[in-house]
């Protein structure tokens, strides 16, 4: 399982959604994730259905890297605003980029 990196510290494992199938399932049914989830390629996201909050990460690919344009905490049943720059976006349980310190700017790396 790949890692979620800054500046080659590990914050944490993550699951990648990259076929449209994953994306569309993201973490619908699930009770919790350890770790975080790269939807790729996504603008924006949904949480309807979902039986927990999560912290949202909007990023933008430069080469191999991930540059996070903004975050939000979503309470289940909502919908998100596309971020019409972004390319990729980044879930976990909210709380995690509290304790990653995870803010705008941050440049992440999946290895």
């Amino acid at each position: 399982m790949p890692w979620l990196l800054r500046s080659g510290e590990v914050l944490a494992s993550v699951e990648l959604a990259t076929s449209r199938r994953a994306r569309r399932r993201g973490l619908l049914g699930r009770d919790g994730i350890d770790g975080a989830l790269l939807i790729e390629p996504a603008r924006s996201i949904h949480t309807m259905g979902m039986r927990f909050p999560l912290d949202v990460a909007y990023c933008r690919r430069t080469g191999e890297d991930l540059e996070v344009l903004g975050t939000a905490s979503m309470p289940p049943w909502r919908i998100g605003v596309p971020r019409v720059r972004a390319g990729c976006v980044i879930e976990a349980e909210r709380g995690a980029f509290a304790r990653w310190a995870l803010a705008r700017g941050d440049v992440l790396q999946v290895k």
